[in-house]
């Protein structure tokens, strides 16, 4: 980067009608091409197409909104558009490639797919965040890029103006995609999530990928029945991915039906299944986040826990806890800022990245907080006689304004994880995906990214290894003596006798490998980049609609310059003494069909988090530009 380039337009200017056009650089990757028949491509393979690049990675709740968003351009554009998923790891595990094409298969991915482990493609297109969408024309120029998620009404818009445009200058080459589907497999659970214990003792598993659930025996392998169609939908008979089950006291099942950001109720005397949070829609930044169960939004919940009267709910999608008391049909926040990090404290100022697992265990609820490949609680947060009133927030203390504390018992944050027992404080474990509580007061984690299920013991502080050689286990549930695990990248149950003493394994630790960008000390002009989408303007009909926050890991690292404001373009301040470290940045801007003829125009939120690796140099760069949407100039 230049630092000599002038900076980008703002969020309240408009674009240049002209930019230098940039060659798309061609697609590397190591681990090869999914989906396409074993035949790999170039870029001069896709002239004539609109190709558009989807850097995601599958830990990533985020990129796999962005799968969902993008299935309904794949289909209408299928002769024109060739979508590509450039896979580019965060952890560890997802450099594997069976990992990789277990991903494709789990999350239904219907395009092609370059495995990229050692994120070459990532270094070419500059691209800092997952997901990135970047569109090349069918001459193979870079026409625009979008980091985070809401974007995909403005890239249809794209492709039709690129359609029209390439069609008549005769670029423009129609016919069938590169796309091979794989062969289907049968098993009797295909990527399995989340498992319960029936009261009759048979178990009920979420079939994920099959967007149904499955009664299984006790034995875990004899299939009783089939609940749902098996395809994905929002009726009454049918799931999209569901994950988490939790068992009602009146006997009925609630189960996270993740995709179709709900709640629904099964009951398995009658065999009913209802609705009864969330409104099929994802919740965006600025919806109603309390209120009537089904006209609230919901996003991504990943599981479901019966604690303390109410049903919590891990709300992956936001990094959120929220509840839903079936007494009044109603839901609310519990914890979290929407913000994503490891912050401890009072439920309202908490951060969480990616809660996937619940269990509720006496005065506790335990979280696996799997981006930051943590495992922390809720619990009661305790006050002097007489302060506040019984719990701060309400009469029974419901609500993140008061009653409940987070706190963390293993793990430091977004980017440190690995398989290290231990004392907790310096433990580690990766992208964690389910917890289950022990009659003994600990616990055990499902720890997904390492192919384990850890034991994490309150009493003495320790972490611990109890079992090895499991594949991506998502969940596991005691039945008599015997720890039943959910083996989601097997597709079935296994069941283990909980052992007396730990498994002894090699300590290995890990961080994010991302190459760090050089900066200057002292003064940093942050930029994040967002130019409205053809036909719209930013909406600024109820005060500012840009919102942009800003913190560092270590905390040290600015001296001036973090927190929230509304300008997306901030001066910030690195301390001196401070050679590197993260900068956190979260943006998100509002924009509106711009057709003053239109009472209730179509209004869109665009929004994503940044972790910058930056390491500071005299000869480096005075400017970081981040691209929300738009090029940066």
């Amino acid at each position: 980067m230049n630092d000599a380039t002038p900076a980008p337009a703002s969020a309240t200017t408009p674009a240049p009608s002209r930019r230098a056009r940039v060659r798309a650089p061609e697609l590397i990757g190591k681990g090869g091409w999914l989906n396409t028949g074993d035949t790999s491509y170039t870029l001069a393979d896709l002239r004539g197409r609109i190709v558009i690049l989807d850097f995601w990675t599958f830990c990533c709740i985020n990129c796999l909104h962005v799968l969902d968003e993008l299935r309904e351009l794949e289909e209408k554009h299928r002769d024109t558009v060739v979508i590509i998923g450039v896979h580019s790891p965060k952890f560890v595990h997802e450099a594997e490639h069976q990992a990789v094409v277990d991903a494709v298969e789990r999350y239904e991915v219907h395009h092609p797919v370059l495995d990229d482990p050692e994120l070459a493609t990532w270094k070419q297109y500059a691209v800092r965040a997952w997901p990135t969408l970047v569109v090349v024309d069918p001459e193979g120029y870079v026409v625009a890029q979008h980091a985070g998620e809401g974007h995909a009404h403005a890239i249809a818009r794209l492709v039709e103006e690129l359609e029209a445009e390439h069609a008549a200058k005769g670029t423009l080459r129609r016919g069938d995609g590169p796309y091979v589907p794989p062969e289907p497999v049968a098993t009797d659970l295909r990527f399995p999530g989340k498992a319960l214990v029936l009261p009759g003792g048979n178990l009920l598993v979420s079939d994920s990928t099959r967007h149904q659930l499955v009664e299984l025996a006790p034995d875990g392998e004899t299939v009783v029945r089939r609940i749902g169609n098996g395809e994905r939908g929002f009726g009454p008979d049918s799931f999209s991915e569901p994950q988490g089950l939790a068992l009602l006291p009146d006997g009925r099942v609630i189960v996270a039906d993740t995709v179709n950001h709900a709640l629904r109720a099964y009951d398995p005397a009658t065999g009913a299944i209802e609705t009864v949070a969330g409104t099929g829609r994802q919740w965006m930044q600025g919806s109603p986040a309390a209120g009537p169960a089904l006209e609230v939004a919901l996003s991504s919940p990943w599981d479901v826990a019966w604690w303390a009267g109410r049903v919590w709910i891990a709300m992956a999608g936001v990094h959120q806890l929220w509840t839903y008391d079936p007494a009044t049909g109603t839901v609310e926040v519990a914890a979290g800022t929407t913000n994503e990090g490891l912050v401890d404290g009072p439920a309202a100022e908490a951060w969480f990245a990616q809660p996937s697992g619940l269990a509720a265990a006496g005065d506790r609820l335990w979280i696996a907080d799997s981006e930051t490949s943590a495992l922390r609680y809720v619990e009661r947060e305790e006050r002097e006689e007489g302060e506040g009133g019984a719990d701060g927030g309400g009469a029974d203390g419901f609500g993140a304004d008061g009653g409940f504390v987070i706190r963390t018992a293993v793990g430091t944050g977004l980017f440190d994880f690995g398989h290290r027992d231990g004392a907790a404080a310096q433990a580690l474990l990766q992208h964690p995906l389910g917890v289950t509580a022990l009659p003994d007061g600990s616990v055990a984690v499902s720890d997904t990214y390492n192919h384990a299920l850890r034991r994490y013991d309150p009493a003495t502080g320790e972490v611990t290894t109890l079992a090895t050689d499991l594949r991506e286990p998502s969940d596991a549930v005691l039945v008599g003596e015997d720890i039943v695990v959910v083996e989601s990248a097997r597709h079935r149950l296994t069941r283990l006798r909980l052992p007396d003493e730990a498994v002894r394994v090699e300590a290995v630790a890990h961080r994010t490998r991302r190459a760090a960008t050089d900066v200057a000390p002292g003064a940093l002009l942050l930029d994040v980049v967002f130019t409205a989408p053809g036909g719209q303007k930013l909406d600024t009909r109820y005060g500012p609609s840009t919102r942009l926050l800003v913190s560092a890991t270590p905390p040290e690292l600015l001296a001036d310059g973090g927190g929230a404001g509304t300008d997306l373009s901030r001066e910030l301040v690195l301390a001196e003494g401070v050679t590197e470290g993260v900068l956190h940045v979260s943006a998100m801007a509002a924009s509106c069909d711009d057709d003053p003829a239109n009472e209730y125009p179509a209004c869109h939120v665009h929004q994503q988090d940044w972790g910058v690796p930056v390491r500071v140099t005299e000869s480096g760069t005075s400017r970081l530009g981040l691209v929300l949407a738009g090029l940066d100039a």
